[in-house]
């Protein structure tokens, strides 16, 4: 399956900015052949608005941002995964969304890791860890931004069967590591694909530093963007699991029952 990143947009003064990068860059996904294109953290509106600003752009699902960016996906032929603010019983989280190229809402993910003050004074924490669609035979998990730093957590997919990890992020400085050891020593340990989409530019006092990646389970790199705004395709072949689990087999030789914590 062909995925296409889009680390960007450069800026977003306002929902329908962000709305339209991210139409333009399916357009473009769909040039390029891809089936699913994936957008960064709150790819919508903007990370690091405030939480005034926030709170004023957060919409239900389904909602209009859902509609608006099912019919792009209907447009091109091309699934998208999209960032915003959620509107949700218990508050505003930091969510996912994924339309399939028919319109229907594929799935839905909450960040359940909140990243220090920039997200507990906007967002509720997500209570779902995993969480999965199936795309063209590949099944596809979805994390966003901090979660994929607890080990855990990817580890959680990968017993679950998640194939393809698909995290959109707001990675910023001083934090490039993640995007360089830590990503791909997550596809490494848990022997999955992760697709891993940040934003760039500067936004509330922050400076995103780019570099989105598609890693395979051996932990090499299929692609690797920039600094600048781009769109980054590579193409996922599932087959490439047996072989890579067969020759790093930590999932066959975990051993969960010696991981708990000794009783006090």
């Amino acid at each position: 399956m062909r995925v296409a990143l889009f680390q960007g947009p450069v800026e977003t003064p306002d929902a329908e900015a962000g709305l339209a990068a991210i139409a333009d860059a399916a357009r473009r996904a769909a040039e390029a052949g891809a089936r699913l294109l994936v957008a960064p953290e709150m790819s919508v509106t903007g990370y690091a608005i405030g939480a005034e600003r926030v709170t004023a752009l957060a919409e239900p699902v389904p909602g209009a941002y859902t509609e608006r960016m099912a019919a792009v996906a209907v447009e091109t032929g091309v699934a998208i995964a999209f960032g915003q603010p959620e509107r949700t019983a218990s508050g505003i989280a930091n969510s996912v969304q994924v339309v399939d190229r028919d319109g229907t809402l594929l799935a839905g993910y909450r960040k359940a890791h909140l990243f220090g003050d920039l997200d507990r004074e906007c967002f509720v924490a997500g209570d779902v860890g995993v969480v999965q669609f199936s795309l063209d035979g590949v099944v596809v998990g979805l994390l966003i931004c901090y979660d994929v730093e607890f080990p855990e957590a990817v580890r959680a997919h990968a017993v679950a069967g998640t194939e393809l990890l698909v995290v959109p992020t707001g990675l910023m400085d001083p934090y490039g590591a993640v995007s360089s050891l830590l990503v791909p020593a997550r596809a490494l340990e848990s022997q999955l694909f992760v697709a891993y989409v940040n934003r760039i530019g500067r936004e509330g006092g922050y400076t995103y530093c780019g570099s989105s990646c598609v890693i395979g389970p051996d932990g090499t790199e299929l692609a690797r963007a920039g600094l600048g705004e781009e769109l980054l395709v590579a193409d996922v072949d599932p087959a490439a699991l047996a072989p890579s689990r067969a020759l790093n087999p930590y999932l066959r030789d975990r051993r969960p029952e010696l991981y708990a914590a000794p009783p006090a």
